[in-house]
């Protein structure tokens, strides 16, 4: 029975105020905030003097192990970048392959503060080992593409991934089903994915709304935009997880909200890739649940949950020539809160007793913290994420002092590297 007690931290509370607390951890979860009993003896204490405690943050969209397709191919259009570049190469790569992308990408989260990931791949079966084997919690799901030759191996994968590992490792994996896009999937293919869905209990994480011209496309074929094609061939009956949403109507809000589809915003790599700047505010107001996303590694360039933070408050203050659009507890909630809810979770994303311990530790003891006005407007708009120290998950300790503490880093960036340069040459 492992304890632990982070002794007087500043922590991030439910109401989203910061005070100093001590907080008991035993097994996998918050066990007590505040004043511990005496009769409560931890096996560790972690010293909080300097620290800022928040729920560790959610990655609620992204591609793991394209970590090894990270600087391969930039500063190009979306669909550009997808057929001549991205797909040929992916079509190379190894189950190997995947495991050491996934497992580089796990090492990169864990050190920037992430604890859940949601993901969209390959071989997600190597996936999975990678999320067992360095203690992360995720959501993930095997990427299918209707109209390529593979359409119907990619369902039968993605339902035996589905059997096979969906709540195992003490709940920390979960599956969703992911057919890649309505420009990828037609819709007689979108209905077998939803009687799938349907058959297993299972949601859908889906692309939807990512370009101007993916819009335009989907009108002009089916005469409706992908939203309302979503709710035609049934895909928002089944609980839908819904990668960037960047170009949506009013009545595409109005369907979101009336479906509780759950959005994964993406900012750094709709801004790298041009793709346009989310009505986030307006999709908020609505009442949708909206969590930030990295997307891969390949079209971000990095995995950094901090980043995507700064980056979210920025571009809507300026967007909307607003200072107030997207407040700096709105875009932490964002990161954590709301994330678990988009990632479809009850008992992670707030620092709250019977909740699971995923916990990041920010060590304050560096000049960007200073003079502490404020904790959490340091965090969004002066901190970085080489300021992140100890990371819990599932109450276990997975980063020390910025060392991760499960997994060998210097072997995964030997495997990720070699890997990569041999997928070149191939």
């Amino acid at each position: 029975m492992a304890k632990i007690l982070l002794k007087n931290v500043q922590a991030l509370l439910e109401d989203g105020s910061v005070a100093e607390k001590n907080i008991a951890i035993e097994n996998d979860k918050i066990v007590k905030i505040g004043e511990v009993d005496t009769s409560w003896v931890p096996d560790q204490v972690l010293d909080g003097k300097d620290k800022l405690a928040i729920p560790g943050f959610i990655n609620t969209h992204t591609h793991a192990s394209m970590t090894l397709l990270r600087s391969y191919a930039d500063d190009m259009q979306l669909m550009d970048w997808l057929q001549n570049k991205i797909w040929p190469i992916e079509a190379k790569m190894s189950s190997n392959d995947i495991y050491w992308g996934a497992m580089l990408a796990v090492a990169e989260m864990i050190k920037t503060g992430t604890t859940t990931f949601v993901d969209m791949y390959s071989e997600m079966h190597r996936v999975a080992e990678a999320v067992e084997e360095s203690g992360m919690r995720a959501v993930l799901s095997r990427g299918m593409i209707g109209v390529a030759p593979n359409g119907q191996e990619a369902l039968a994968e993605s339902k035996k991934l589905f059997r096979d590992y969906h709540q195992t490792a003490n709940n920390r994996i979960r599956v969703m089903l992911a057919p890649h896009a309505p420009y990828t999937c037609p819709p007689a293919y979108l209905r077998q994915v939803v009687d799938s869905a349907k058959e297993l209990g299972a949601e859908i994480h889906i692309h939807l709304s990512e370009t101007l011209g993916e819009v335009e496309d989907c009108k002009k074929q089916y005469g409706k935009s992908p939203i309302a094609l979503m709710e035609e061939v049934g895909v928002l009956d089944c609980g839908v997880l819904a990668a960037h949403c960047v170009h949506v109507s009013s009545e595409d809000i109005a369907l979101m909200k009336k479906y509780n589809v759950r959005v994964a915003h993406n900012p750094g790599s709709n801004m790298k890739l041009a793709s346009g700047i989310s009505p986030v505010a307006k999709m908020l107001s609505a009442g949708i649940s909206i969590g930030l996303g990295t997307d891969g590694a390949s079209s971000n360039n990095n995995l950094d949950m901090l980043e995507e933070v700064h980056l979210v408050s920025l571009l809507h203050k300026v967007h909307h020539l607003d200072p107030l659009a997207i407040p700096a507890l709105t875009s932490i909630k964002m990161a954590t809160e709301y994330g678990a809810k988009v990632a479809g979770f009850d008992d992670i994303g707030v620092l709250k007793e019977g909740y699971k311990a995923d916990i990041t530790l920010f060590n304050m003891n560096s000049t960007q913290w200073f003079p502490r006005h404020d904790l959490l407007s340091l965090l969004v708009y002066s901190a970085n994420s080489s300021h992140v120290d100890t990371v819990i998950i599932d109450g276990k300790i997975v980063l020390e002092k910025g060392i991760l503490t499960i997994i060998d880093e210097e072997r995964i960036l030997y495997e990720a590297n070699k890997r990569a340069q041999d997928l070149i040459r191939k």
